[in-house]
């Protein structure tokens, strides 16, 4: 079987995202929404959802989406890496829609898929604990069955999107095991607290339950099942973005070399310039290489879809962090300058590199898998 070889619809489907996401994340519009409430809009949200139709991807065709692959998914991901796109595309279409559809819960996915596929509500997961680790062993939330429902109490940290969420998916240990519960955003005892963090484009939240009503979603015993079926899409998901974001700093990078003068010559003729420039384009083409073997070893079974994730994080973390520290060097003195466009960029890989779990446990699950 051959990779890499994009269908003239997968082409089709690049260009749209890249028209839309030019268009709406433009650069001072993704600054703007960096000191909204939310980071995002949802008016435009709404528009990738329902007009572009966009959001519903990954979304069974009987539940109004297109039931495409993670392929597709992925070229549009990396044209929102490219802007920067301040927008749930992480935690809302990657990680709580693909728990949706793993946990087993024909009900609560007809209820929340269509209207995740539109663009009409936002949802998020929340499967860390209290101190940010990703799916914990022993969730730091415990649900408790009452007389009138569920009820959860514990705290979550660094929940992507969790203070804009009109629902949260919550992972949450029970008398027999963990469980996913679903929590409407405005549910009496939740606190939601914004965090501090590097990359403002994307929001994290801690969140605290006190006897929060929840529901139940899927079977018993699928919750962590369906969260790690989650991270990994999200994982190639955020490997994608980072392709996009790569490759728009190398090309802000050479277009800068191009016309920038010193001595009366561009800087790009200078040797060391140039030995950047192919270092940046050998991460860009490694990135998108483990990114796109990802997405289809999880398509067509090519692969271990999860070692494959695994490495795309490894790989793409630490090639988007070294395209951006030659992006700051090639520019110079105006590279640090807030004016500049580059430390989105920066903060952005700085920022991916530590989710679901980061680069680092990436790699000792990786190393595990191999040396097994």
């Amino acid at each position: 079987m051959v990779e890499f070889e994009f269908t003239a619809e997968q082409r089709d489907l690049r260009a749209v995202a890249r028209e839309f996401c030019t268009e709406q994340f433009a650069e001072p519009e993704v600054r703007r929404l960096t000191e909204t409430p939310d980071g995002f809009d949802r008016t435009v949200w709404r528009r990738l959802g329902r007009d572009v139709g966009l959001l519903g991807l990954a979304v069974p065709e009987e539940l109004g989406g297109a039931g495409a692959g993670l392929v597709d998914l992925a070229l549009v991901a990396e044209e929102f890496g490219r802007t920067v796109a301040p927008a749930p595309l992480v935690s809302t279409v990657a990680l709580a829609a693909t728990a949706l559809r793993l946990a087993g819960d024909d009900s609560t996915a007809k209820e929340l898929l269509p209207a995740i596929a539109e663009g009409e509500t936002v949802v998020a997961l929340a499967a860390t604990d209290d101190r940010g680790a990703w799916a914990p062993a022993q969730p730091t939330v415990r649900a408790t069955r009452t007389d009138a429902g569920w009820r959860l109490s514990g705290e979550q940290a660094h929940v992507l999107d969790g203070a804009a969420a009109d629902t949260v998916l919550v992972l949450a240990t029970t008398e027999t095991g963990t469980g996913l519960f679903a929590v409407e955003g405005g549910a009496g005892g939740l606190t939601r607290e914004p965090q501090s963090v590097l990359d403002l484009t994307r929001r994290q939240a801690r969140l605290r339950y006190d006897d929060v009503p929840a529901r139940a979603v899927g079977e018993p015993g699928q919750a962590a099942a369906a969260v790690a079926g989650a991270r990994d899409v999200a994982a190639v998901v955020l490997a994608a973005e980072a392709v996009g974001g790569a490759q728009r700093l190398l090309d802000m990078t050479v277009e800068y070399a191009k016309t920038r003068l010193q001595f009366g010559r561009a800087i790009g003729s200078f040797q060391g310039v140039k030995h950047r420039c192919a270092d940046m384009l050998v991460d860009v083409a490694h990135a998108r290489s483990v990114a796109y073997h990802a997405a289809w070893a999880h398509d067509a079974g090519t692969d271990d879809p999860r070692v494959a994730a695994d490495l795309a994080t490894v790989v793409t973390a630490e090639s988007y962090l070294r395209v951006a520290k030659n992006t700051v060097q090639v520019h110079g003195g105006i590279g640090f300058t807030w004016e500049h466009p580059t430390h989105l960029y920066y903060k952005r890989a700085v920022g991916d590199a530590a989710l679901l779990g980061g680069r680092a446990a990436a790699a000792d699950r990786l190393a595990a898998a191999v040396l097994d």
